[in-house]
């Protein structure tokens, strides 16, 4: 496969483009490579010296991530920002970014891929920026307790087994809010839904009074840990596409 009709394929399906003014990264296309012919793709969470050189030791074409390299414009080249293209365009692996677009995916996006873990019904778009989702809510398909959604959420693929709980809402949950990575500021949107649940990976100190006079749980299941889902969606639809996919782990335990 060309790799434009990869990113094309990719930008089409992620709606890249309808984030475009709303996302601080440069989401689609990071960094090109000289060969055009795309065999291998490699995913991970992050665009860092150590899941590209990962990438490139698997042989991976191109590296497809969540967070990139670029968020508003990269000014000067040097530094980690120079080592890590250096290293890019060295092994002539490219590299594709979807970061918002990837989180509010309603099938393949964290989001979905956290609520489908939780086994979370009646799903729909939650939480918007510029008009655009970022998460989903929906109904448990059994009512818990918060504080057995935080068993589950322990056992998060690469998640660090600590996931907080602020026990603050309705000790049985049954409607609850996703949005993966830092998703406190949503809080007050959780709120207005009527959920009783608010499910993201890291916190914010304001957020422990927030969530207690709000009447809402809150659990932090780990940033890394609620943002594997989208890119291993993405390495399941290159390998729908006929191309080998690898799937690079380097969890952060944050």
């Amino acid at each position: 496969m060309e790799l434009s009709e990869l990113v094309a394929r990719y930008d089409e399906t992620l709606r890249t483009e309808a984030y475009a003014d709303i996302d601080a990264s440069a989401n689609g296309l990071q960094v090109d490579r000289d060969a055009r012919e795309v065999d291998h793709v490699a995913v991970a969470v992050d665009a860092a010296a150590a899941t590209i050189d990962e990438a490139a030791t698997a042989g991976a074409d191109v590296l497809v991530t969540h967070h990139g390299l670029s968020w508003g414009g990269i000014e000067r080249v040097t530094g980690r920002a120079y080592d890590r293209i250096a290293r890019l365009v060295d092994a002539d692996v490219a590299l594709y970014v979807s970061h918002l677009p990837l989180d509010g995916h309603q099938q393949l996006g964290n989001a979905a891929g956290v609520a489908e873990f939780l086994d979370v019904r009646e799903r729909e778009p939650f939480a918007t920026m510029g008009g655009e989702p970022i998460g989903q809510r929906g109904t448990l398909s059994t009512p818990k307790s918060a504080q057995r959604l935080k068993e589950e959420l322990d056992e998060l693929p690469q998640g660090a087994g600590e996931t907080r709980l602020l026990p603050f809402g309705p000790e049985e949950a049954s409607e609850v809010a996703i949005v993966t990575g830092s998703g406190v500021d949503f809080l007050d949107d959780a709120l207005a839904a009527g959920v009783d649940t608010l499910v993201t990976g890291e916190g914010k100190q304001q957020v422990y009074h927030q969530a207690r006079e709000s009447g809402v749980n809150v659990l932090l299941a780990g940033h890394y840990a609620t943002e594997t889902f989208g890119v291993r969606a993405l390495a399941a639809l290159a390998d729908d596409w006929g191309l080998e996919t690898t799937y690079v782990e380097h969890p952060t335990g944050l």
